[in-house]
């Protein structure tokens, strides 16, 4: 019996495998499917990235884009009759290099001389908080609007992203008359703290919306079964998750705030509290004719953003990314 009932399952799995390739015949080859190398959008646009026709235009743009600022390194250690008689180019058949301009336009005490240190404090003191208000409220509202069930949210989250479409100069004179009297809190930087949180909300919250809606569902019913509130799902499950998108506002909104000359000029008044970008405006003067000064002045306000930069550079490309391509 045993023989029998052997020959009969033989007989029965080879009829299986002559149905599976018939079918197989006809439909043609199975999609790679999983982990296996999927041929989706995603692969596709990555083969063509990593190809080297793409790494040599990619090596070519990053020449071209960075020839300007070499240059302007460059002219900011040759000495001032050099920098104003010969291009920088220059520089490699008589070289000479000098760190005057940078000891006079961070510790020069005279009128004409840069005196950027303590405005590279008050950039510090602008910076971080807007910074660190603008991403927080718009981390905490993106929440709120992505998996929080009220009424009129989604016209509440339109309204926030057509607030991008108003241009930040037509809010300036009256953000200004709004705020009055409290321009003197927080030793005269208040309003600047307020003005560069209400100018970035509309943003971040658009960015961080988009990022947080794409986040699993079974994530948040899974919190509310094991007794966490809304604070707590946030705290503990959202934040981690959005990681590499905060990091990605963050640099924007960093280098946005630090760069800025137009908002600092308006809610701030004196050397007290003026930004870097509005003393380098300075120094141009009329004329335009302290290059030395600005050369160096221009290095001088860029390090601070290229360190945060760097430092933030991972989840930057994730935050990007993620959420871009699906498969």
């Amino acid at each position: 019996m045993s023989d029998v009932s052997l020959d009969k399952n033989e007989d029965k799995n080879k009829a299986t495998n002559q149905a599976a390739n018939l079918r197989k015949a006809e439909t043609g080859p199975l999609p790679r499917s999983g982990h296996g190398g999927e041929d989706t959008m995603a692969a596709r646009v990555r083969r063509k990235l990593t190809s080297r026709v793409a790494s040599a235009v990619a090596i070519v743009i990053a020449i071209v884009w960075t020839i300007p600022t070499f240059g302007l390194f460059v002219s900011s250690l040759r000495p001032e009759e050099d920098i104003k008689t010969t291009g920088w180019w220059k520089f490699f058949s008589n070289p000479s290099l000098t760190l005057e301009n940078y000891n006079e336009v961070v510790f020069g005490t005279s009128a004409s001389s840069g005196r950027l240190a303590s405005y590279f404090i008050n950039s510090l003191v602008i910076t971080v908080p807007a910074v660190v208000f603008s991403v927080s409220l718009a981390a905490m509202a993106a929440y709120a609007l992505s998996w929080l069930n009220f009424r009129g949210r989604d016209w509440i989250f339109v309204g926030v992203f057509t607030l991008q479409i108003v241009p930040l100069q037509m809010a300036l004179i009256p953000l200004l008359q709004l705020l009055g009297d409290y321009t003197k809190w927080g030793g005269g930087f208040f309003a600047v703290w307020f003005a560069h949180t209400c100018f970035g909300l509309p943003l971040g919250v658009f960015l961080l919306h988009n990022f947080m809606s794409e986040l699993p569902k079974d994530l948040f019913e899974a919190a509310r079964v094991d007794g966490a509130g809304p604070a707590m799902t946030f705290r503990r499950v959202v934040l981690p998750l959005i990681t590499p998108a905060l990091a990605s506002l963050t640099i924007f909104q960093f280098l946005w705030i630090w760069n800025d000359l137009l908002v600092g000029l308006v809610f701030t008044s004196g050397p007290d509290t003026r930004p870097l970008t509005v003393r380098l405006a300075e120094l141009a003067g009329t004329r335009g004719n302290d290059w030395q000064r600005l050369t160096s002045g221009a290095f001088v306000s860029m390090v601070i953003p290229i360190i945060v930069f760097l430092s933030l550079q991972r989840y930057f490309v994730r935050g990007l990314l993620a959420g871009g391509v699906k498969g």
